[in-house]
């Protein structure tokens, strides 16, 4: 064969032996590309295992354990991985789902069995030392929780009144003494293995610090260390083999926890993703191209609580005054936020919110709760004085000029007026001319009848003493408040004028053209301060409002809103106290008359601790009386909005919600407890590299993780179905 192709070849031209050797060196080619376009067409890409994904944060790390979490956003990332609960919130569904147990609920709505999937085991657990999730396990998570000196009071109340009770190895009854719909939010508590906290007692498990600084878990993954670098805290996660179906592509998710944000972005080369994207005085994002911002918004608001233990905080007309003289858009624009909120029940549509901002019908509602603006109280003051003045059988002058020592002279015919009548105590006298006129002599040193320096009221009193008539003259002793007299009248006259448009419009003036000064009118300047509002006893409308050291935002938004109010007449006094401390104290005081603060409904948008009458605060003076579950921060207490809170929990009609939902929002429109704001909007950013991120609706921060299965950095082509290298040879035939 070989001695044959040599000499084929030997008798080949030239130019065939070149057109040989390009055929045997074209045709590989020509089969690899054939073979790389089947491939392609056939197969599709999919995530594959492996990769490390990297996430820098700001904060501080705290003992690792899903019971003590609250207020610390860098643990619960960490937990979200590490532990897993009997059910789980799904951004993405937006729906309590299974995690490590499936659960029914009983008819009546107060019974829920939770059954433990096969084979669900503990980080620690090896081949030699099995160690399963029991109902064991369960009942300790959630009775420890129960126990009366449980250092974590806000989850104690979340079970106060459960029963729980082991069925068999793997499954457990919880029973509720009333129907709660949101309970199963309640279930996504990590659990934790009983085998570690023997011999704690349920007061001390918060020092349990050998099991928070290497904890146990059963989620998707495992504590592997924490390493204390130069610039961060370094925490790395592994991924664990489960028993449950759900597969996970990332072989392991280190955090990063750095003390503040421009330490962070020193490392930003080294991290995939950060958890909270700062913004500069622009509002702009501090993040470079090759990261992938998302924004969100979690189930919280902003709003301004009114304490309505205040006696000034009775009057709706008051509250309502100051929700229509908010300007939202300010307050948003100024701290570069997206999301004006008007109720509290996030899940309902806004849109009709009747309250939008109006400083014209603000005024109008904070005149009729009776607190005026001085320069309105001088003019009303003034037209009584002329209505006065004008009535009955004295007449004076409405402002004399007289220096100490002079007299001023009174004269008058006899009619109406009759002998041994006095004015101010001061005997009529019959005129010397004899034609039936008197005259009376009023003093501006001392004596009956003295005329003091400024306003007098004078009286005409007959024989038995009764007041027949009065009037009211204003004195100056000097010729310059004489002339500040004067140009006040005529500044008021112009006033009335302008009321009955006897006046071109060009020369009208209004209470909001005049200035009081040393309690008198005069031109409004455009250096003079606005007028702080008074009511009928002369009391400032002066407020206290409290906010907190952190976020910093919320000490912009308070002077915001001071500048506001301002703008209406109202003096706002902002605290921000130096510590958190100090703030948690006043806060659970109630010392404050208006709190600007944030709330969160969490994934069951349950609003029933915040506006039902059992969070309100018992103030008694007694510290030991303070409750840190009292919610309710604008003391707010409406019998109709209980029963209506008690529904929406109680219900699993949806038909019903909706309509208790939607009453509920009218009467918080109507009684107006707070001032809704905004929602706060954050930026989660990830190196494009990463892929399948996918948010949904979170609930918290760290709920971007329960989703994490779809995340993945490498990939690998599969055949598609029915699809097979052999498959290349009837593909083959069809091609051009």
């Amino acid at each position: 064969m070989l001695s044959r192709m040599r000499a084929l070849i030997g008798v080949m031209s030239k130019w065939e032996r070149i057109a040989l050797i390009a055929c045997l060196f074209l045709f590989p080619l020509s089969l690899a590309a054939l073979l790389r376009g089947f491939y392609i067409q056939n197969t599709v890409l999919t995530p594959s295992e492996g990769g490390t994904y990297i996430e820098g944060s700001i904060g501080k790390l705290g003992p690792l354990n899903p019971w003590f979490t609250i207020t610390n956003d860098v643990n619960r990332d960490v937990i979200s991985l590490v532990f897993a609960g009997l059910l789980k919130y799904s951004p993405l569904s937006k729906q309590i789902e299974p995690d490590l147990a499936t659960m029914t609920v009983s008819d009546d709505g107060k019974l829920y069995t939770l059954t433990l999937r096969s084979g669900v085991a503990w980080h620690d657990s090896t081949e030699e030392a099995p160690h399963m999730v029991t109902a064991d396990d369960v009942l300790f998570t959630f009775q420890t929780v129960q126990a009366a000196d449980f250092p974590n009071h806000v989850l104690h109340e979340n079970f106060r009144g459960v029963t729980m009770e082991k069925l068999d190895d793997v499954t457990i009854r919880f029973a509720l003494e009333q129907p709660y719909n949101f309970f199963p939010s309640n279930l996504t508590l990590g659990l934790l293995p009983k085998k570690s906290f023997e011999g704690v007692p349920p007061g001390k498990m918060d020092q349990a610090l050998d099991f928070a600084m290497a904890p146990v878990g059963a989620g998707p993954y495992a504590y592997k260390s924490t390493v204390e670098t130069d610039l961060s805290t370094e925490v790395t996660l592994e991924r664990v083999e489960r028993a449950i179906a759900t597969k996970y592509q990332l072989d392991r998710i280190v955090f990063r926890i750095f003390p503040d944000y421009p330490t962070l972005l020193s490392d930003l080369r080294n991290l995939d993703g950060v958890r909270t994207v700062a913004r500069n005085a622009k509002g702009e994002l501090l993040v470079p191209r090759r990261f992938e911002p998302t924004s969100y918004t979690l189930p919280q608001y902003v709003a301004l609580f009114l304490n309505l233990d205040k006696p000034v905080f009775k009057d709706q007309k008051l509250r309502l005054g100051l929700q229509l003289g908010t300007d939202k858009q300010e307050v948003i624009d100024s701290i570069h936020e997206e999301n004006i909120v008007d109720t509290p029940l996030l899940e309902l549509d806004s849109s009709d919110w009747r309250y939008h901002f109006d400083p014209n019908a603000a005024q109008g509602a904070l005149f009729e709760s009776r607190w005026f603006v001085p320069e309105t109280l001088r003019v009303q003051t003034l037209q009584e004085r002329r209505d006065t003045n004008s009535a009955g059988m004295l007449k004076l002058p409405a402002v004399v000029l007289l220096e100490t020592g002079a007299v001023l002279t009174l004269t008058g015919s006899y009619g109406d007026i009759e002998a041994g009548w006095r004015i101010n105590g001061v005997a009529l006298e019959t005129a010397e001319t004899n034609t039936g006129s008197w005259t009376a002599a009023l003093t501006t040193h001392a004596g009956t009848g003295v005329l003091k320096t400024g306003e007098t009221l004078v009286r005409l009193t007959n024989v038995e003493n009764r007041t027949i008539d009065s009037a009211y003259v204003h004195r100056a002793s000097d010729s310059q408040m004489y002339a500040k007299l004067l140009q006040e009248q005529h500044l008021f006259q112009l006033y009335l004028n302008s009321k009955s448009s006897t006046v071109p419009d060009n020369e009208k003036v209004t209470t909001e053209d005049l200035f009081l000064e040393d309690g008198l009118l005069r031109r409004r300047g455009k250096d003079d301060p606005i007028s702080v509002r008074r009511n009928e006893r002369n009391e400032l409308l002066t407020l206290t409002l409290l906010t907190s050291p952190a976020p910093a935002t919320y000490a912009e938004v308070a002077q915001v809103i001071r500048d506001q109010w301002l703008e209406l007449g109202i003096q706002v006094n902002v605290v921000v106290p130096a510590t958190r401390e100090e703030f948690e104290n006043r806060l659970l005081r109630r010392d404050y008359d208006i709190l600007l603060f944030g709330q969160s409904l969490l994934d069951n948008l349950d609003s029933y601790p915040y506006w039902h009458n059992s969070g309100v605060q018992k103030v008694t003076g007694n510290e030991k009386d303070l409750r840190r579950d009292a919610y309710n921060l604008s003391q707010y207490s409406s019998f109709r909005a209980d029963a209506l809170l008690e529904t929406i929990r109680r219900t699993n009609k949806d038909d019903e919600r909706q309509k208790a939902l939607t009453q509920l929002r009218d009467l918080l429109k109507n009684d107006v407890p707070a001032i809704f704001l905004y929602s706060p909007l954050y930026t989660y950013a990830h190196h494009r590299q990463i892929q399948g991120v996918e948010l949904g609706t979170l609930s918290l921060h760290s709920d971007r993780f329960l989703a994490v299965q779809k995340w993945y950095v490498k990939e690998q082509r599969v055949f598609r179905l029915g699809k097979s290298w052999w498959s290349f040879f009837g593909w083959l035939p069809n091609q051009d």
